[in-house]
């Protein structure tokens, strides 16, 4: 109904109830503290909610790493355990059931290259399983790993291609990994969101490809994304409302113009913007300038939260015995 213009639920929620003043029916929030983490979970239960929020019902968990995460690894490792233990509650498979984890994404280009990263970081075992049998413990669950590329790479649709190994390889579970898009520079690489209902890659930049869901491929699929660009010309709108606030709390001469300024519809000056912006490229994304460090640690961050909710019997020292 808003027209928001993000991946993250929780924004898109934070949106809504600014725009309404009011909560948003049909939608449940509840915030929760995991080992000193905040774990935000959004339930759309509703047709309504889910058209005030533009997003299928279902339910969106984000985790929000505390500051400084990644330049410590204790940190890192207490962020992929609050994870695992939040994925893990998604994950609705038992004993030798195959989960694939597709790493979605352009390796070429860093701030979307999250999913293939994650990707090479993760426990694979399902050729183990088939192969060396009696070498396996029983509690090691088959997993196996794809990175698909994107289309303008293999000039085939990313949803084709896990079409096509689904249909194949039979896997009762599919968990992706993507890059997203925020509206605040805060979130940028410091927001994990999990959910239930699939993914639709490249949504987030206008770009939107086939959609990986379990009505498109008839199977649970589970999405994990951090927002790791966002969007010019909405940080351009955003940055001049901050502006505006400090001018209207500084300047008692100029406060009544600065709230007339402050009164512009939001979308009639985020419109303004992008036509200014429009000469200069289309879609305009921007990313912090450390991405390649960030990227790493978040592949890192998420790779060993996937691998401690797909191995239960398994602890984090475990896995990485296993990966090293």
């Amino acid at each position: 109904m808003f027209n928001i213009r993000t991946d993250l639920a929780v924004e898109a929620k934070e949106i809504c109830e600014k725009r309404m003043g009011s909560k948003i029916p049909g939608v449940e929030i509840e915030e929760k503290m995991e080992e000193d983490i905040k774990v935000t979970y959004v339930k759309i239960v509703e047709d309504v909610g889910e058209k005030f929020m533009g997003k299928p019902k279902g339910s969106y968990i984000t985790i929000d790493m505390p500051e400084f995460t990644h330049y410590d690894g204790e940190m890192r490792d207490k962020v992929s355990v609050v994870m695992g233990k939040v994925l893990s509650g998604m994950i609705n498979i038992e004993g030798s059931m195959t989960a694939m984890v597709v790493g979605l994404g352009n390796w070429n280009i860093t701030p979307d290259a999250l999913g293939p990263k994650t990707a090479s970081k993760l426990m694979v075992t399902r050729h183990l399983k088939e192969l060396v049998p009696d070498k396996i413990d029983e509690g090691i669950r088959p997993v196996c790993v794809i990175s698909p590329g994107v289309l303008g790479i293999t000039g085939i649709e990313t949803g084709e291609i896990i079409k096509g190994v689904v249909d194949k390889i039979k896997p009762n579970i599919i968990v992706c990994i993507d890059a997203l898009a925020s509206r605040k520079m805060d979130r940028v690489n410091t927001t994990i969101q999990i959910g239930n209902t699939g993914i639709s890659p490249g949504s987030g930049i206008g770009n939107k490809r086939m959609e990986l869901s379990e009505k498109t491929l008839g199977i649970p699929v589970i999405a994990i994304g951090v927002p790791t660009v966002v969007d010019a010309a909405t940080m351009a709108n955003d940055t001049i409302d901050l502006v505006l606030d400090e001018m209207i709390n500084q300047s008692e001469k100029g406060k009544e113009f600065y709230k007339v300024l402050k009164s512009i519809d939001k979308d009639e000056k985020q419109k303004m913007i992008k036509e200014i912006l429009e000469p200069y490229g289309e879609n305009i994304m921007v990313t912090p300038k450390d991405v390649d460090l960030v990227i790493d640690s978040i592949s890192k961050i998420i790779a060993n939260g996937i691998n401690i909710a797909l191995q239960p019997a398994l602890d984090l020292n475990d896995i990485n015995t296993f990966l090293n």
